[in-house]
């Protein structure tokens, strides 16, 4: 009967350190898919940035040359 309880028990915690385990495992894929996605977002987010910072340049080339035009007045 003692050894029936302690097997029990014994089962009880190898689950529960198999369960812990599998969300331990689970948690490292999740931050794992996530510091990829924050590199690869990273990348599209410096292309988006240098694209915006052009076409800022050509803008405000843009506004100076009409002013010079007399276009604009402020």
């Amino acid at each position: 009967m003692q050894d029936q309880k302690i097997e029990k028990i014994a089962t009880v915690a190898v689950n529960i350190t198999k369960l812990l385990v599998i969300i331990y495992l689970g948690f490292v894929e999740v931050f794992k898919i996530g510091k990829l996605l924050i590199e690869n977002l990273d990348v599209e987010f410096d292309v988006s940035r240098k694209w915006a910072s052009q076409n800022y340049s050509i803008l405000k080339k843009r506004l100076a040359e009409r002013k010079v035009a007399g276009v604009i007045e402020n």
